[in-house]
């Protein structure tokens, strides 16, 4: 049985409403960000029970897709210039219940010929639940 939707609660200190972007953003949302104001950025997501697997805990294709998000959004900031992503790693380290933030941040590790490569991590309460690596091409390269 799928529980009732839960009320999205106002975000962590900082955080606002996400630009929406598409689709997929507004269907799995709601998103938040915080601008630091550094190369680090940050992404959060109130996890609701749509978002659950069937055992009850937060699917594993959420914190995936926030990951991207997250770390594509460090690759916008640090090349100001749109970037799909090539390729995505994710670790996931415990499990996510919902109602509750999940709080992710990354940044760039290094650029070369082959894209933009970011690194982050998500967070439930300060415990790390994932980690990511992707690499980033930007748009109109080769």
């Amino acid at each position: 049985m799928i529980e009732p939707e839960a009320a999205v609660p106002a975000p962590p200190e900082g955080f606002v409403p996400a630009p929406v972007r598409g689709g997929f953003a507004a269907h799995n949302g709601p998103f938040f960000v915080r601008d630091l104001g550094g190369e680090v950025v940050e992404r959060a997501v109130y996890g609701l029970p749509r978002h659950c697997n069937g055992l009850g805990l937060i699917h594993g294709g959420l914190l995936s897709a926030l990951m991207d998000m997250t770390l594509g959004d460090a690759v916008i900031r640090a090349v100001r210039q749109r970037a799909l992503t090539g390729s995505l790693s994710v670790d996931y380290l415990r499990m996510t219940r919902p109602r509750c933030w999940i709080i992710a941040e990354a940044w760039i590790s290094r650029r070369d010929d082959g894209g933009v490569h970011a690194e982050g991590r998500a967070r439930v309460a300060g415990r790390e639940v994932a980690r990511a690596t992707g690499v980033f091409r930007l748009m109109g390269a080769s």
